[in-house]
């Protein structure tokens, strides 16, 4: 038998742990009452692996401490690039370390040569994070030293900390007014030591409960109380009657709404309940002071503080300490000065000057602390001697001046001191006679080279002197300051101009506009628009005079252009004169002889003035510009018409079927003879145009309409079904067909043409509107609710105001009537249709304020409506007033509206063919319900 112990009798080896070369290390579990066996420390490993590499022979290998690794090695793993470690778990063999103590003898070499260099540039750094991030202590530093100096009386003196933040303020409050529960047995004791009885005695005193005596103090007189309290009433019941003295007898006057009222007399002044937000403020502002006390605006609001809390003495005080601190402020001086009254302001203002004798404003402050004309005056005097090149204390010298020879003399002297005064300069040559207004303008001009006032003070005084005409100035301005480089905008010519027409002074403003408006825009700009937007914006301003020199030029640059000829002739009816609207119209119609609009404008002003025979002029040498012209064919006709030549406008209408068949001059024929009354003729003339016009609308529409009149409905049912074949897009057509055999009691036939009129124009609303009352007229509601809704699906939102008017007032009740209006305005947008329903609502809940509004809302939107007109003129004779009422008739009358459900049915009849807009108006009023 051998000696040598089995494996597992051996003793274990020195910091042996089990499992640590497969890497099992001790745990804890929840069940554990502690935690398992720690693993060897990172000394004794080393340790451990030292002892190994000694018996291996490698000592040196780790003969020297390494350095402390504080990256974290586990990153290597995770770079495939990174080879450190590949070999770790080789053999170590003497090369190896051998290798290794050469490149540790390398790098330490290394180390050494830039240790100097690194260490150089660490203290650097460190210093220069330091100086950029100093400590508390070092940034009081100097503080600290300077406390040396601070006595004891000093530090005795220093305020106590506050704690002003609100969270601990309001848990200082609530500590406060924390209440406690007191015990019940103290409650008992008080309450039993205050008893007192329920009986009365003979001399009025109560007794005590429990027999003690009344030597506590807790006797009461009941007795004494109540002859007190009718004392107090037979006062109060006296001072009524004084004050009520004029009533008869014993009668008090009593307000009712006053004694209710009373207690809010004995409300606290407003500055009382800010007493708290006072003190706070006051606060901020004494440390704003005292910290920085040559705070001139600081001083100020301190002062205000006090002036606003009613301290008037107290807001003097802190004034006087700010100009004693901002000697060199003249805020704070005039501050001052506001504060005071009377000879002490006077005294201020003295010192101030004295500390600044460069300021304006406090020089025109003193003087305006005079009281008498004399003293001003001597105060700007002594100011002027000190700033004798202020322009303000110049003006307000002249202004005290009451002889203009003084005033001039001034002025002569300003203008010398202050060459650059264009203000001073324009004041002088006002004073000046004509003559010498020229040669002090001329003056200023050299001297003010860049200023147009000058220019436009030269162009106004050659009005004057009646060479407004000949002499032109403004040309002569432009051309400087274009030169000059000082040319104002074209907006600001505009400005002055406006201004000289203000003050009368009519030529030169149109010589403004003549020689500036085109200044700035090149050809390639719009022009046209641009000077139109601004005859636009002169007009709503009310300068005319401006908004003709506007026309006049842009006419001069476009005088072919319809558009300005009709704006300009458009103000001339409204803002001047008969004969300015004729020599407008004149020149337009020589200028554009092929617009026909321009001809029968100027015609139709020759007739209303009552010149029959001149307009007849004007339409023959129309004829001989624009031959065969309907339009022109079409005014004669009227025109005789209207004078009742009955057979010079029927030659005149069989000539232009001759010389303009057109299907509109056909059409006016048969209304010529239908409103004669004679309809086999107007019969005829429809039949022939429909043979030459098969596709014209209208000309159905009025056989279908002649057959009516003739009682013939079967004929009139045959017109519009040929009608709408011919003319399958025709809305009004279809609508007369349908309305046709809804009178002839065929409503099924009636609701079949308003289908096949929905399939040939889908989305009319008027045609859904049509249908919705064919069934709301026989009663059916729900198959008009039923239509309407389809009709809202199908008609797009900016045409569905016809059909939301209809829903509104036909299918909806009253009270859901306003909601269904907000819901419309949503959805369709200002709709005059619409406009017209809401207004009629507001009218109903007898708002009229606001249903006059929308009616106007609705004229604004369209003014071609001629229901509108009718809705609002109805509303006005229940509500309006006679000027009202006359302002919207002329109104109406200027617009000449066309369009409209009601309107053109009555205007259309042809018994009313001769009546006037006014007529038709009425008569469209009585018809609306």
């Amino acid at each position: 038998m051998t000696g040598r112990r089995d494996f597992l009798s051996q003793p274990a080896p020195d910091n042996y742990v089990a499992g640590l070369g497969r890497g099992a290390t001790g745990f804890t579990t929840r069940s554990d009452l502690g935690p398992a066996r720690e693993g060897p420390s990172e000394d004794q490993i080393k340790e451990a692996l030292a002892k190994r590499a000694a018996q291996l022979g490698f000592s040196d290998a780790v003969g020297k401490e390494e350095k402390e690794e504080d990256d974290d090695n586990d990153e290597r793993y995770q770079d495939p690039d990174n080879e450190v470690g590949l070999f770790a778990g080789g053999v170590y063999d003497k090369d190896d370390d051998e290798a290794d103590r050469i490149y540790r003898d390398i790098d330490e070499k290394m180390d050494k040569r830039r240790r100097a260099r690194r260490e150089a540039r660490e203290k650097a750094e460190q210093e220069e994070y330091e100086r950029k991030n100093p400590k508390i202590q070092q940034q009081f530093a100097d503080l600290k030293r300077g406390l040396e100096s601070v006595t004891e009386e000093e530090w005795a003196a220093l305020p106590e900390v506050g704690d002003l933040t609100g969270k601990n303020r309001r848990s200082k409050q609530a500590r406060q007014q924390r209440f406690y529960a007191v015990p019940d047995s103290v409650l008992a004791a008080a309450g039993s030591a205050g008893e007192l009885g329920s009986t009365v005695m003979d001399d009025g005193a109560a007794s005590t409960a429990g027999g003690s005596s009344a030597q506590d103090g807790t006797m009461t007189n009941f007795a004494k109380i109540g002859q007190a309290r009718d004392k107090v009433l037979q006062v109060r019941l006296d001072q009524a009657s004084q004050n009520g003295a004029a009533t008869s007898g014993s009668a008090t006057s009593v307000d009712p709404r006053g004694y209710l009222t009373s207690l809010a007399k004995t409300q606290l002044p407003e500055s009382a309940a800010q007493v708290g937000d006072i003190n706070r403020v006051r606060e901020l502002l004494e440390s704003v002071i005292k910290t920085n006390p040559n705070n001139g605006p600081g001083w100020t609001a301190a002062a205000r503080l006090e002036e606003l809390a009613g301290k008037i003495v107290a807001a003097r005080n802190v004034i006087a300490r700010g100009c004693e601190h901002c000697p060199k402020n003249e805020d704070v001086w005039l501050e001052n000065i506001r504060l005071n009254e009377g000879r002490n302001a006077k005294i201020i203002a003295a010192q101030a000057i004295q500390k600044n004798n460069r300021s304006v404003r406090l020089w025109v402050e003193a003087m305006k602390l005079e009281d008498d004309t004399r003293s001003k005056k001597r105060v700007i005097r002594h100011a002027l001697d000190h700033i004798p090149e202020s322009e303000a204390l110049w003006k307000e010298a002249v202004n005290l001046e009451e002889d203009p020879s003084d005033a001039k003399l001034l002025l002569a002297k300003a203008t010398e001191l202050i060459p650059l005064s264009v203000d001073l300069w324009l004041a002088l040559a006002r004073l000046e006679t004509p003559e010498n207004a020229q040669k002090v303008l001329n003056k200023a001009r050299k001297h003010c080279p860049t200023s147009h006032e000058i220019w436009i003070a030269a162009a106004r005084l050659q009005e004057q002197l009646g060479q407004g005409e000949k002499v032109n100035v403004m040309k002569r301005a432009a051309q400087v300051l274009v030169k000059e480089s000082a040319m104002p905008k074209r907006e600001e010519w505009i400005g002055e101009a406006e201004k000289c027409e203000q003050e009368g002074a009519i030529i030169t403003c149109g010589a403004i506009i003549r020689e500036t408006l085109g200044y700035g825009l090149d050809e390639d700009d719009d022009r046209k628009d641009t000077w139109l937007d601004d005859a636009r914006g002169s007009i709503n301003r009310g300068m005319y005079e401006t908004a003709r020199a506007i026309y006049a030029y842009a006419l001069r640059v476009f005088p072919t252009s319809k558009t300005i000829w009709l704006a300009a002739a458009d103000l001339e009816r409204n803002h001047g004169s008969r004969d300015d609207l004729w020599q407008v119209l004149e020149k337009a119609v020589n200028a554009v002889p092929r617009s026909e609009v321009l001809w029968m404008m100027l015609a139709k002003e020759k007739w209303q003035a009552g010149e029959i025979d001149n307009a007849r002029r004007v339409l023959a040498r129309a004829f001989q510009q624009n031959p065969n012209n309907e339009d022109i064919w079409l005014a004669a006709v009227k025109l005789e018409a209207e004078n009742g030549q009955i057979e010079q406008a029927r030659g005149l209408l069989k000539t232009a079927r001759q010389e303009a068949p057109t299907d509109r001059v056909w059409m006016k024929s048969a209304v010529f003879e239908r409103q004669l009354d004679d309809l086999d003729a107007a019969l005829d003339l429809v039949q022939q145009a429909l043979n030459l016009f098969p596709a014209s609308a209208k000309l159905w529409m009025m056989k279908g309409q002649i057959y009516e009149d003739l009682g013939k409905s079967l004929q009139a049912r045959e017109a519009y079904s040929t009608g709408v074949k011919a003319v399958p897009k025709s809305v009004p057509l279809w609508l007369l067909y349908s309305r046709l055999e809804e009178k002839l009691g065929q409503l099924p036939k009636a609701r079949s043409v308003l289908d096949r009129a929905r399939l040939a124009v889908p989305k009319s609303a008027e045609l859904w509107c049509e249908s919705v009352r064919v069934e709301r007229r026989a009663q059916n509601m729900k198959q008009a609710e039923s239509l309407m809704e389809r009709a809202l699906r199908d008609v797009p939102k900016p045409d569905q105001g016809i059909l939301w008017s209809e829903k509104i007032w036909h299918l909806t009740s009253r009270p859901q009537r306003k909601p269904r209006a907000l819901e419309a305005i949503k959805e369709v947008d200002n709709d005059p249709t619409l406009l017209v329903a809401v207004a009629r609502i507001f009218w109903g809940e007898r708002r009229l304020e606001k249903a006059q509004n929308w009616f106007e809302k609705a004229l604004v939107r369209d003014s071609d409506l001629g229901d509108s007109w009718a809705w609002y003129y109805k509303f006005l004779l229940e509500h309006g007033t006679e000027e009202k009422r006359e302002e919207v008739i002329s109104k109406c009358i200027g617009v000449e509206p066309r369009h409209g459900e009601v309107w053109q049915s009555v205007a259309k009849n042809p018994k009313n063919a001769k009546k006037s807009v006014e007529e038709i108006l009425k008569l469209v009023t009585a018809e609306l319900h």
